[in-house]
């Protein structure tokens, strides 16, 4: 049953249907001369997300060098298909058809930590919770709120992901971008926080460009101090949050003196599943993932959120995770209460 572009669904991104076999091979040749041993075909995306959900990637490039973006960026140009930048994979839904184009991922050369005096440089792909930890292995204070971020530095910057009253705009100084899209015009570039138009929980970043790198400003702390910061951000989140369960982190955007999870609360949604995926009764702005769920399930309960919220009180909930794929169709039992 497809989905209805009512106002409840005006937050969905345009779908990604399905791309003509011989672009997608066109592309494959190109790029697994240029990239060899580093793209893979059909492979699983549910495993390299927090969620465990979702379909299979057509192509997966995991790029090794800013060669390989280069690369990328001028197979692309020569031959267009749908492209993903996956971090982590925390805060996205890929849907259950998989993703029909690219899906990029950054890998070990873009996963280093280097400490310059109160600075702090890291590749996009370090995870955010061992940047907290170097910070405090350094006695610089300031980043400690990025262990209970489960994404990477890159991800994190267009998201500008923040906990515990942290956010990672209050200390980048600058980051190195590429853009997939400028072809063979690609190259590193070096923005500012004043360029990059942060906003809460997001940046005026296009989707095409990719954070390489990030340095950021700390603080002079004791490393005990900011080990206790760490320790405490970790212990409210096993306490508050399903750490256990596969998730996406917060599904909604919380607004000044009104969490995502308060008006969930409200409208008595705690606990509510769609096959196999239910709102968590720990936390809930969480839809966890249990046995037998699909990427269709968990987006029919924040549509219903969505939904229940504007018609109870004409309250707009921005949804905070993205969507990557084809979800023009819910598939069949999934459509529940429709709008």
């Amino acid at each position: 049953m497809p989905l209805t572009r009512g106002r409840s669904d005006d937050w969905l991104p345009p779908s990604v249907g399905p791309v003509e076999a011989a672009a997608v091979e066109a592309v494959a040749a190109r790029l697994g001369a240029r990239c060899p041993g580093r793209l893979g075909e059909q492979v699983p995306l549910a495993p390299l997300t927090t969620f465990r959900l979702g379909g299979p990637a057509r192509l997966f490039l995991r790029a090794e060098s800013l060669g390989d973006l280069v690369a990328l960026a001028e197979v692309l140009a020569e031959v267009p298909v749908p492209l993903l930048v996956l971090g982590r994979g925390s805060n996205v839904l890929v849907s259950d058809a998989g993703w029909p184009g690219v899906v990029l991922h950054l890998g070990r050369y873009f996963r280093s930590v280097t400490i310059d005096g109160e600075e702090i440089e890291a590749g996009g792909a370090t995870p955010l919770p061992s940047l907290a930890a170097r910070s405090a292995a350094a006695s610089l204070g300031g980043l400690a709120f990025a262990v209970a971020i489960p994404g990477s530095v890159g991800g994190g910057i267009r998201m500008n992901a923040g906990a515990h009253g942290g956010e990672l705009s209050d200390r980048l100084l600058w980051a190195e971008t590429i853009d997939l899209a400028a072809g063979a015009s690609a190259q590193s570039i070096r923005v500012k926080p004043g360029d990059i138009g942060f906003v809460f929980r997001g940046s005026a970043l296009p989707r095409s460009v990719v954070v390489t790198s990030a340095r950021f400003i700390c603080d002079p702390t004791p490393e005990a101090e900011v080990r206790a910061q760490i320790d405490e951000a970790r212990r409210w989140r096993r306490e508050n949050q399903p750490v256990n369960q596969p998730n996406c982190g917060s599904v909604f955007v919380n607004r000044p003196n009104l969490p995502g999870a308060l008006v969930v609360e409200r409208l008595g949604m705690k606990g509510e599943r769609c096959g196999g995926a239910r709102i968590s009764e720990i936390h809930a702005n969480f839809i966890v993932a249990g046995e037998g769920a699909r990427s269709a399930d968990v987006l029919e309960l924040i549509r219903r959120v969505i939904r229940r919220a504007r018609d109870g009180g004409d309250f707009a909930l921005r949804p905070e995770v993205q969507l990557a794929g084809d979800f023009a169709a819910t598939g069949p039992g999934v459509a529940g209460d429709g709008p």
